[in-house]
């Protein structure tokens, strides 16, 4: 028995070598390490990332397995790779009591593919393997329902609701509640109950990230998710040229002011490519959204096409993402989400870290 406790501290010894690479902390000293366990020059114990379908799952492995190569005993590695998301809010009462992230998608004005850009998003989360959650803030102008194709409904249960599960994550939006040519004519109250309503009558259960696609503009619903549950932060989306930029800007802004971290920038429609001739066309001009990021200090997460591919799927419920996964537009948004899903999981360590030297 102390034999093989002696073995057990040399492996976490040996694991202490390895570093996360984005936090550049052992992985060890993160609490990566689950289920160790040493027996007769056999090791096996996983791996827990930060987030699933972590790019750099690859090279942790890689570098788990050569720490343990020069261990003495050890002849057998017996490694899974997991992910457990870190809870980077603290709620109270009964508003979404499980979810470990919020990230808002807002962008200060319409028309910028903000709904396009916070479903293809969600999804590429989904489909990493995370537990996502979808919420459609836009009560004026509700469409997710649309673009995600979902002909279900929600199922009410006594005061509670649950949310339609689409395409491998939950979803909930306005649009199921009324018809689809009915204008919702609501004042600031009213907005304010309905966000309640989504945040606590629905049972949104465990999930690792809630996306929640925003309204344009910088009014009632944003003060009152602010208000409400902390925020992780917010993605804000842009197109390249001015008018969309300086609405951007107001965002960002608007949401320093009510301390909601920005987490990035993304531009969408880009950059056009011919099918044709295979020329590039910067139709909105180009460059925007990454000089947007650096004047706010925050991240670039990436460029997306103006591509019909992305307005299909919008119009159709086929969103690219699920549908046509090896698309440029699909590698795209996965890429973004690797990103984020970086930037989220930086953030909380750095929190954490804060706490604990607050403590101390």
């Amino acid at each position: 028995m102390a034999a093989e406790q002696v073995e057990a501290a040399r492996v976490l010894e040996a694991l202490r070598s390895v570093k996360d690479p984005e936090l550049n902390v052992d992985i060890v000293t993160l609490g990566m390490i689950e289920g160790l366990k040493v027996s007769d020059g056999t090791v096996s114990f996983t791996v827990n990332l930060t987030t699933p379908g972590c790019p750099l799952k690859v090279q942790i492995e890689k570098d788990v397995r050569a720490a343990l190569a020069s261990v003495p005993g050890v002849n057998v590695v017996d490694l899974k790779m997991g992910a457990k998301v870190r809870k980077s809010i603290e709620t109270q009462g009964d508003l979404i009591p499980e979810v470990a992230n919020t990230v808002a998608v807002g962008s200060g004005k319409g028309g910028v593919g903000k709904s396009t850009v916070a479903v293809n998003l969600a999804l590429s989360f989904a489909r990493a393997g995370a537990a996502v959650g979808l919420m459609d803030a836009d009560i004026y102008g509700p469409n997710l329902v649309q673009m995600m194709g979902v002909k279900g409904k929600p199922e009410i249960q006594g005061k509670t609701i649950l949310p339609v599960p689409a395409l491998g994550l939950k979803l909930m939006s306005m649009a199921f509640f009324i018809k689809e040519d009915q204008p919702v004519i609501w004042r600031g109250p009213m907005l304010h109950g309905a966000m309640k309503q989504f945040l606590g009558d629905v049972v949104w259960g465990r999930l690792d990230y809630l996306f929640i696609d925003m309204p344009p503009g910088t009014g009632d619903v944003q003060l009152t998710l602010s208000q409400i549950i902390p925020l992780t932060g917010a993605v804000l989306v842009t197109t390249p040229q001015d008018v969309a930029l300086s609405d951007v800007r107001k965002a960002a802004a608007m949401f320093r002011t009510v301390n909601v971290p920005i987490l990035g920038v993304v531009e969408n429609m880009s950059y056009f490519d011919c099918p044709h001739c295979g020329e590039r066309a910067e139709i909105f001009s180009h460059g925007g959204g990454r000089r947007a990021a650096e004047s706010f200090g925050t991240a670039f997460l990436g460029e997306v096409p103006l591509d019909i591919r992305v307005r299909q799927g919008g119009d159709e419920g086929r969103p690219p993402v699920v549908h046509d996964p090896k698309s440029g537009p699909a590698l795209v948004f996965k890429e973004i989400a690797e990103k984020l899903a970086a930037i989220i999981s930086v953030n909380t360590y750095k929190k954490y870290e804060q706490e604990m030297a607050t403590r101390a």
